[in-house]
């Protein structure tokens, strides 16, 4: 069984940056005419999966270890880094004659697609909180 309080700072980093994806998303809608405008979007999904294994101790390495034979030798950089969020251009929509990329169709998808995770990740956040005020509840009611 997960943690509640372990996985209330996932839900929360969740939350944040489905938020940021919902900002990003109302912008490509917002530019939809502007010429030159690229679509933009976050990766966050790697940095949290990266957080929920140091929180509950699972190890899904797969990289293979740089061997470092000089103490002094500079560490090897791990682009892109899995502890942190990207925001990138998307690929693969093709632009308007104007140079535009932002797709209505995608873009709509997408925060529809949004929109039930944030509903989703709302829902565990105050099922957590309900959990913890009864145990509350239940311990005040021992004294």
């Amino acid at each position: 069984m997960i943690d509640p309080f372990k996985s209330k700072e996932l839900v929360t980093s969740a939350l944040a940056g489905r938020n940021l994806r919902n900002q990003l998303i109302n912008a490509n809608l917002a530019n939809v005419d502007t010429p030159f405008y690229k679509s933009r979007d976050i990766e966050f999904e790697t940095a949290l999966i990266h957080r929920a294994n140091e929180i509950f101790k699972k190890s899904d390495d797969k990289e293979l270890k740089l061997a470092v034979t000089e103490k002094g030798h500079q560490e090897p950089w791990k682009f892109p880094d899995p502890n942190k969020s990207t925001i990138y251009l998307r690929d693969g929509h093709l632009a308007r004659n104007d140079g535009n990329t932002v797709d209505l169709d995608v873009e709509t998808t997408e925060m529809s697609k949004n929109t039930v995770m944030i509903t989703a990740l709302d829902g565990v956040l105050r099922k957590q909180s309900s959990i913890f005020s009864s145990i509350l509840d239940a311990s005040s009611k021992l004294s």
